[in-house]
């Protein structure tokens, strides 16, 4: 299968489902939350297939590499802000599983793509 658009690439279409998961999660977090660490983890998970996509139509690999970056750092702010929520517990009992197999899996894949670049 040949890659022709960033749409084509697994990791693109995990970072969209991870979206998709944290959006359906923070929908229970408290309204208090809404500016806080619901917008955090909105914003960051978004940016992961964003960059992936933006990076993909730059024209050099080394520009498609800084987005590929970028893209990981933001999976590590997601890392970081599921931890954060668990700990905090808000007194819901949101299953984070998923959530943080479609973030290992992206992080990998992250990983190998950039190696390959």
């Amino acid at each position: 299968m040949s890659i022709n658009s960033y749409k084509d690439l697994i990791a693109w279409k995990k970072a969209v489902e991870l979206v998709i998961e944290i959006y359906r999660l923070s929908n229970n977090f408290p309204k208090t939350e809404i500016y806080g660490l619901v917008s955090q983890i909105r914003r960051a998970s978004v940016s992961i297939p964003a960059n992936i996509a933006e990076g993909s139509k730059r024209s050099s690999i080394k520009e498609y590499k800084y987005f590929l970056r970028i893209s990981y750092g933001s999976g590590t702010e997601v890392e970081t802000f599921i931890e954060i929520i668990k700990r905090l517990s808000f007194g819901i009992s949101a299953n984070f599983n998923k959530s943080e197999e479609l973030l290992a899996k992206i992080m990998k894949m992250l990983n190998s793509l950039l190696k390959k670049l």
